[in-house]
C-alpha cells in the first residue's frame, strides 16, 4: 500500500515537472478548460437564479392562491377565445364565499386603464379594482395609511391606495395620504400606499398601479356588470386542489353547464403554475449547461494536442525510461498524469473564473431582474467533467507514449 501511494505521488511529481518545462504552452493548454469550466459554472448559475426567482416570485404569492378566469364560449360554431366571454359575476364571487369550505378569502378584480391627475402632475397607469381582502390574498403590505374595508367596497366609495411608483410619479417625496387625485376626471381621495414589489417577470411593474374598490371600478371607471376575475385564497396550501374543485363543482352548477361540455370559466392554481414553470427553468438550466460544455470539449481537444506534440518531443526520453527498466503502464500512467493534472488545474482555476463570472452577471442589467445562483452541484460536475476530459483526451497520447519501440525511441534524433 506504503508503495503504491509513493508511487502515485513521484508519478505526479513527474507530472508537475514536465509541466512547468513550458509554463506558457500549459497555461494556453488549460486556458481552454478554465473557459469551459467557467462557462459552464456561470451558464447554470443563470438558469438555477432564474428558477429560485421564480420560486420566490410565486411563493411570495402563496401556495394557496387561485384565480378564476373566464373561459371561451362557443356562439353558432364561432369560439371566443380565453378570457373572452363575461361569465364572471359578483354573485359567483358570493357564492364561492359562502358555499366552498375550503375557500378562505375572495377578492373580485376588474382591470382597467387610465391618465390619473394630481396638480399639474398626471400618469398613466393601471386601476385595479378589487375586494377589501385584496393585499392579504396577494400578502402585500402597506407603506403608509391603510387599504379601503368591506363598507367602502359596498358603497363604490372614490377612494384608492396608491402603488409605490404611482406615488412617486404624482407625489414625489410629498406625503400621498389624504390627497385627491383625479382618475378619467373623477376625484379619489388616496387612502395609502403599498410596499413597493418591483418587476413581475421583468415584463410588468407591480407598483405602476392604483388599487379601488372593484364596485367602484364597474360602476365608475368602467361601465360593466361582469368580473375580468377573481383572486381565491385556500384555507391552507393542503386543501388549494380541494378548493380549486369545489370553486369548479360550484360554477358549473351557477352556470348551467352540461356535462361533457367545455366550462365558460378556468381556475388555475398558483401551485401548478410554479411546477410548470419550476420545470421549464429546469430545461433552460440543462440547455445552457449543455451549450457550454462545448467549450469544455474544445479545450479537451486541445489537451490532445499538446499531450502528442509533447510525446513527439519527448521519445528519447520514453526510450531511455523504457531502457532502465520503465514498463508500458508506467509511460501510460505517466503521459495520463500530465494530462489529468493540466485538466484539473485547468478546472480549480476555472471554478474561481465561474464565480466571477456569475457575480458579474449579476450585476449586468439583462440579468438584474433575478440572481446568479452559483450551486454546489454544478462546480462539482464541472470539476468531475474536466477530470473526465482529461482522462478521455489524454489517453490516446498516453498510450501513443507507452507503444513505443525502446530501440527506435533511443535512435530517435
Amino acid at each position: 500500500m506504503k508503495s503504491a501511494l509513493m508511487h502515485f505521488i513521484l508519478t505526479l511529481k513527474v507530472a508537475l515537472r514536465a509541466l512547468t518545462r513550458n509554463k506558457m504552452r500549459t497555461f494556453l493548454t488549460a486556458l481552454g478548460i478554465i473557459i469551459g469550466v467557467g462557462a459552464v459554472i456561470a451558464m447554470v448559475s443563470i438558469g438555477e437564479g432564474a428558477k429560485v426567482g421564480i420560486q420566490e416570485r410565486f411563493n411570495a404569492m402563496g401556495t394557496n392562491l387561485l384565480f378564476v378566469y373566464p373561459g371561451s364560449r362557443n356562439m353558432a360554431g364561432v369560439r371566443t377565445g380565453a378570457g373572452g366571454w363575461t361569465s364572471l359575476k359578483e354573485d359567483d364571487a358570493d357564492a364561492i364565499i359562502k358555499n366552498c369550505d375550503a375557500v378562505d378569502m375572495v377578492s373580485p378584480s376588474v382591470s382597467s386603464r387610465a391618465q390619473v391627475v394630481y396638480g399639474n402632475k398626471n400618469w398613466a397607469t393601471s386601476i385595479q379594482g378589487c375586494g377589501a381582502d385584496y393585499t392579504i390574498i396577494r400578502d402585500w403590505a402597506m407603506d403608509t395609511g391603510v387599504f379601503f374595508d368591506d363598507g367602502m367596497v359596498k358603497a363604490a366609495s372614490k377612494v384608492c391606495v396608491l402603488g409605490s411608483e404611482v406615488k412617486d410619479n404624482l407625489f414625489g417625496a410629498e406625503d400621498a395620504v389624504g390627497q385627491i387625485i383625479r382618475i378619467k376626471q373623477i376625484p379619489f381621495r388616496v387612502l395609502g400606499v403599498l410596499i413597493s414589489k418591483g418587476q413581475s417577470g421583468g415584463f410588468f411593474n407591480r407598483d405602476d398601479m392604483i388599487a379601488i374598490p372593484y364596485t367602484t371600478c364597474m360602476r365608475r371607471l368602467a361601465g360593466i356588470t361582469w368580473l375580468n376575475s377573481i383572486d381565491v385564497s385556500a384555507v391552507s396550501s393542503d386543501r388549494t386542489a380541494e378548493a380549486q374543485r369545489q370553486i369548479e363543482d360550484l360554477l358549473r352548477d351557477r352556470h348551467h353547464i352540461a356535462p361533457g361540455s367545455d366550462d365558460d370559466f378556468t381556475v388555475r392554481n398558483v401551485a401548478d403554475v410554479a411546477e410548470t414553470a419550476a420545470e421549464s427553468t429546469k430545461i433552460m438550466t440543462i440547455l445552457l449547461g449543455s451549450i457550454a460544455s462545448i467549450s469544455l470539449l474544445v479545450g479537451g481537444i486541445g489537451i490532445m494536442n499538446i499531450m502528442l506534440v509533447s510525446v513527439t518531443e519527448r521519445i528519447r526520453e520514453i526510450g531511455i525510461r523504457m531502457a532502465v527498466g520503465a514498463r508500458e503502464r508506467d509511460i501510460l500512467l505517466q503521459f495520463l498524469a500530465e494530462a489529468v493534472v493540466l485538466s484539473l488545474l485547468g478546472g480549480i482555476i476555472g471554478i474561481g473564473f465561474g464565480f466571477g463570472v456569475s457575480k458579474l452577471l449579476g450585476k449586468i442589467e439583462i440579468f438584474s431582474q433575478f440572481k446568479t445562483v452559483v450551486s454546489p452541484g454544478s462546480v462539482f460536475l464541472s470539476f468531475m467533467f474536466a477530470a473526465a476530459v482529461g482522462i478521455f483526451f489524454g489517453f490516446y497520447p498516453a498510450r501513443k507514449a507507452s507503444k513505443l519501440d525502446p530501440i527506435e525511441a533511443l535512435r530517435y534524433e
